[in-house]
This record gives C-alpha cells, sequence and structure tokens, in this order.
C-alpha cells in the first residue's frame, strides 16, 4: 500500500510526468491532490499497470481528487528548451491549473525547477511510494497515450497505437522508409544506431531522493 501523505499537515499535490523518453508527440504531466484520508490500493506507478487498469483508475482519480490537471508542451517546445526542462514547464503548468493551491508539492524523480514558488520535495521513484503521486503518473500517461492514439490516426506508419511515439525497432524503422513527421522531435538523435538504443533502454533511474532548493523537510 502506497503512503497517503508526505506531510498530514499540508495540502500536498503529487506531480509526475509522462513522454520524456519519446521519440515524438509532447510531453505531459500532471498534478493531483487527493484527500488526506484517500486509500486506493490499486494505485501503483503507471508503469505497472496495464491499460485497462490504467483507465479504470483514471475514472477513479478524477472522481475522487480534492484537485487534479494534466498539462502538456509540445514537440516544438520541447526542441527549444529540451526535454528536461519542458518536463519541469509541464508539471508547474499543471499545477497552475488546479483548483486549489497546494502548500507542498511532491515530484516525481531527483530533480525539480519550480516557476510558482510552492515548497516542493523530490522522490526518487515516488510513483510507487506516495499515492498522490502515482495519481499522477497514471493521469498524465493515460492522457498522453489517448493523445498519441489520436495522431496515429494521421501518421499510420510509425506505430504509435502501440509505441505511443516511444523509441521501439518498428518506430525506428518507420523513421528510416518514411523520414520525421511534425510530431517528431527534431532535437533528438532520431537515427542513432539501434544498438545504441537497446544498450540505453535497460537503463533505470537510481539513486536517493534529491530535492531542490525548496526542499521541505520532514
Amino acid at each position: 500500500m502506497l503512503a497517503q501523505y508526505y506531510r498530514k499537515d499540508l495540502i500536498e499535490a503529487g506531480c509526475d510526468e509522462a513522454g520524456r523518453g519519446c521519440l515524438a508527440g509532447p510531453v505531459y504531466a500532471a498534478a493531483v491532490i487527493l484527500p488526506k484520508d484517500y486509500r486506493n490500493e490499486k494505485l501503483n506507478d503507471s508503469k505497472q499497470l496495464s491499460e485497462r487498469q490504467r483507465d479504470v483508475l483514471r475514472k477513479e482519480i478524477e472522481r475522487d481528487a480534492v484537485a487534479y490537471a494534466v498539462a502538456a508542451v509540445d514537440n516544438k517546445e520541447i526542441d527549444k528548451m529540451n526535454i528536461l526542462k519542458a518536463s519541469f514547464h509541464a508539471m508547474n503548468l499543471a499545477v497552475q491549473q488546479l483548483k486549489r493551491r497546494p502548500e507542498l508539492l511532491l515530484i516525481d524523480g531527483n530533480r525539480f525547477v519550480d516557476e510558482l514558488g510552492i515548497p516542493y520535495t523530490c522522490i526518487v521513484k515516488g510513483d510507487g511510494k506516495y499515492q498522490s503521486i502515482a495519481a499522477a503518473s497514471i493521469l498524465a500517461k493515460t492522457y498522453r497515450d489517448e493523445y498519441m492514439k489520436q495522431q496515429q490516426m494521421k501518421y499510420p506508419q510509425y506505430g504509435w497505437d502501440s509505441n505511443k511515439g516511444y523509441p521501439t525497432t518498428k518506430h525506428y524503422d518507420a523513421i528510416e522508409k518514411y523520414g520525421i513527421s511534425p510530431l517528431h522531435r527534431r532535437s533528438y538523435a532520431l537515427y542513432r544506431q539501434k544498438e545504441l538504443w537497446e544498450a540505453e533502454s535497460g537503463e533505470a533511474e537510481s539513486g536517493e531522493a534529491e530535492s531542490g532548493k525548496r526542499k521541505f523537510g520532514s
């Protein structure tokens, strides 16, 4: 069972993104404020859930959350600012759209850049530790997957209905055959050797949580 909160006395918003490692499409981010007494045993890191499980949980999160918001930064902006900054910006946009202002942000990962002046703490693999971050990961993932499925109808050759824009052999083969689409991230090494991609794709994020300059201690 994931933890219900980091600080019981504060209004917390869990934040996570989806699509950082993709070759095409926007990066999505979500922010979710859950009730302090909320318990949902099905909540987990979105990557550990099936598509069907994520879709069911999305409805439950949207029904039960005190507040939630989803935002996206498109591939053109990603190319301008780089994917890391774009991911942080998308999180800030999502938080800004919440109908309640949180007093603390729980950020999945080990880095963040605050744009709103809200205290935050970064938690490595937080989507497997805190309900609000897991909920944000599910919303970001399902909203982005839905968008990429829609784009599949415009660009069926890339297989976005299955790979969602992530690097796969089929995706790389399609780029080599058809070139890039208007949704591809031009700043990415889209034509890099598949051997390099296969070697890198097995790497996982590791390390302890490291908060930014506004870390809120327990």
